[in-house]
């Protein structure tokens, strides 16, 4: 880092302008920030600046001039190609119902968006192009941007210049930070993919029988005994066919909650926040009364893992039981009667790794089941109730979190590792159950992308 740094100060301050500015700009305007986003060129640039190879104020108009002009370029861009990307190949298998979604949304938020995608990694990399392409005037997108610019390109260069000789454990960290980051994206598409593969196969047994009956080793064995077959699942029946679906998807999801769990973990602890453990904990301590402390232990009990387990099943149960639907297959019975059978799935990864190596808590159960009994409600009430409901949902999240670490019972990136694992945990059924919604109800106004979608 040394050397770097070195080499740096040799060069000449208009050389380190334009190329940082370069790097600044190219995170947009060429989508270079999908691979190294642009904070550690603004944190090296207020570190220079600290160093005083470059002047604070000029350094930080230098950069958010560069970020404007990414940012207009590649707002152009969409605009230029985004119809042609939508009708392509591409944007086919993106389907023009999430095409629509998207546009609704940028739409209803309109530049607030825009403010806040600059402050999220990745994301900011790809906004401005979908703003061009779904056909927000440059007037709304131009100033909500620009106020966003002007405050994170800001601040990211405030950071470096104050972290001074620090620097180096500041950029680490933040490396940590954007990598967990990434990992953490990737987690996402992966429970978007397994909710999607779950509600286009609510029978998961009965699926892979069937993909693994098409592979070559198999083929030849259903071609000579599919008959033998096909007479012996009769013997067992539907009622059996659903209980072998149902052991074998409980058994699916298990794997991937102590896969989820493992990634989850690897990312809160390689992202640096472990670092401030000590520093809340001693600020709760500091502040810590008997009232508080006993106020604080009666909400954990009362909100605890078991309790809030048997609040979902009963809930479940009331809402789900008046429909016979919940017996045709594993992702109706998740998202009706069967639903806290995810939340005992949980429990189970969470007494499997405990351990000094993953702090996973019972947190992650009490998020999952407040989460999931909010899902189960807001299915069934009109939009503005079912924002209440998870908003209570979310309250009662905060809530049983600030209390924790009141108490000193879990760290904060302990919590945090929690919340994360039980919002993702619910997110699996939340998208299996809309896939399914969608498959068996399809809206008859969505066209065919295969042509040209209209415009």
């Amino acid at each position: 880092m040394q050397d770097l740094v070195n080499l740096l100060t040799d060069l000449p301050p208009l050389l380190v302008y334009a190329v940082a500015a370069i790097l600044v700009a190219g995170e947009t305007a060429v989508i270079v920030g999908l691979v190294v986003p642009a904070e550690a060129t603004l944190l090296t640039v207020g570190f220079l600046a600290y160093l005083g190879t470059l002047r604070l104020t000029p350094a930080v108009i230098v950069m958010i001039a560069a970020a404007l002009v990414g940012d207009t370029l590649a707002f152009r861009s969409g605009r230029r190609y985004g119809p042609r990307l939508r009708s392509g190949r591409w944007g086919a298998r993106i389907g023009y119902e999430r095409w629509q979604k998207a546009d609704a949304m940028l739409d209803r938020l309109g530049g607030r968006a825009m403010f806040g995608a600059r402050w999220l990694a990745f994301v900011r990399t790809l906004a401005p192009r979908l703003a061009g392409g779904a056909g927000m005037p440059y007037r709304r997108f131009a100033p909500w941007n620009a106020l966003g610019v002007v405050t994170w390109v800001g601040a990211s260069v405030l950071v470096g210049y104050l972290a001074g000789e620090s620097y180096e454990t500041v950029s680490r960290y933040l490396g940590k930070a954007t990598g967990a980051v990434l990992v953490l994206l990737i987690a996402v598409i992966a429970i978007v993919l397994l909710g999607r593969w779950l509600g286009r196969n609510p029978d998961p047994a009965l699926a892979l029988a069937r993909r693994a009956a098409a592979l070559p080793p198999l083929r030849w064995v259903h071609q000579r005994y599919g008959l033998l077959f096909f007479l012996l699942s009769m013997r067992f029946g539907p009622a059996w066919a659903f209980v072998a679906n149902l052991v074998f998807g409980l058994g699916l999801l298990l794997l991937f909650a102590l896969a989820m769990a493992f990634v989850v973990n690897f990312v809160v602890r390689h992202s640096g926040l472990s670092v401030v453990d000590d520093v809340i904990a001693d600020w709760f301590a500091a502040r810590r009364t008997e009232g508080f402390a006993h106020a604080a232990d009666v909400v954990v009990d009362v909100m605890g893992p078991k309790s809030l387990v048997v609040v979902v099943a009963l809930a479940a149960v009331v809402l789900g039981w008046r429909s016979r639907a919940w017996r045709r297959d594993l992702v109706t019975l998740v998202a009706t009667a069967g639903a806290f059978l995810p939340l005992v799935l949980l429990a189970v990864a969470e007494r499997a790794l405990v351990s000094e190596r993953f702090i996973l808590t019972q947190h992650a159960v009490v998020t999952a089941s407040l989460c999931t009994l909010a899902w189960l409600i807001a299915r069934r009430t009109p939009w503005m109730a079912g924002v209440a409901v998870w908003t209570v949902a979310v309250v009662g999240v905060v809530t049983v979190s600030g209390a924790r670490l009141y108490v000193g019972w879990n760290t904060a990136s302990q919590l945090v590792t929690s919340v994360l694992l039980g919002v993702m945990w619910t997110a699996v059924f939340m998208v299996a159950w809309a896939t399914r919604a969608r498959i068996q109800n399809p809206s008859p106004d969505v066209p065919d992308m295969s042509g040209s979608a209209p415009r």
